[in-house]
């Protein structure tokens, strides 16, 4: 049978178009129900009478002030938590001033180095990874109410040879590169944060 044999279809829709139709009609429905709220946009907060208003998330984000608790002695960790602070600043600020600290994060940090890599015949590691894991908490400063916890870490290897300053130079590379992962994360949480539970204003 020719496509012109075919018998003419009735004018009625057919059971399928109309289910496909209650379909999309029910998504459309059900996606106008959900509230999204940009990152970066305005975040619930509440007044001294328990009333909610709004602010921006990035003015709670630059009323956050850092603090590294002395962990250990060593050198390495001190770089790192520089990184780690100089990221957040940034991040923090988007690279604006600072607002009155109303909020304080304090981020423990540890660095742990192991071999990934062994040359079969000298039986020497030819590369390591570095691996930073933080805890962090967010605290309200005039109450010294914690408003969240977490964890975050990341890891990043790099190649070992013969040369020692090379060698040193290649460490530091990759952990400065895993401090800026963890950074951005740890900055992504506490937007996170501040977009999603209401908290005081800042003044």
């Amino acid at each position: 049978m020719s496509l012109f044999d075919r018998p003419a279809k009735s004018g009625r829709p057919s059971r399928r178009v109309l289910l496909g139709g209650a379909t999309i009609v029910a998504g459309a429905l059900l996606l106008s129900g959900c509230q999204f709220r940009p990152l970066y946009g305005v975040s619930p907060t509440l007044t001294g009478d328990g009333s909610e208003q709004t602010q921006t998330v990035q003015a709670q984000m630059a009323a956050v002030s850092l603090n590294f608790p002395s962990y250990g002695d060593s050198g390495s960790i001190k770089r790192i938590n520089q990184v780690l602070r100089n990221q957040l600043i940034f991040a923090f600020t988007r690279g604006g001033d600072a607002l009155p600290p109303k909020y304080r994060l304090e981020i423990l940090t540890d660095r742990r180095r192991a071999e990934v890599g062994v040359e079969q015949l000298a039986d020497v590691p030819t590369a390591y990874n570095i691996t930073i894991n933080t805890s962090f908490v967010l605290s309200d400063i005039q109450s010294d109410r914690t408003l969240y916890t977490g964890r975050s870490f990341a890891s990043a290897s790099f190649d070992f040879s013969s040369q020692r300053f090379a060698n040193l130079r290649a460490e530091r590379d990759a952990e400065d590169r895993a401090a800026k992962v963890v950074a951005a994360d740890i900055n992504t949480r506490i937007a996170s944060f501040f977009a999603t539970h209401p908290v005081e204003p800042v003044e």
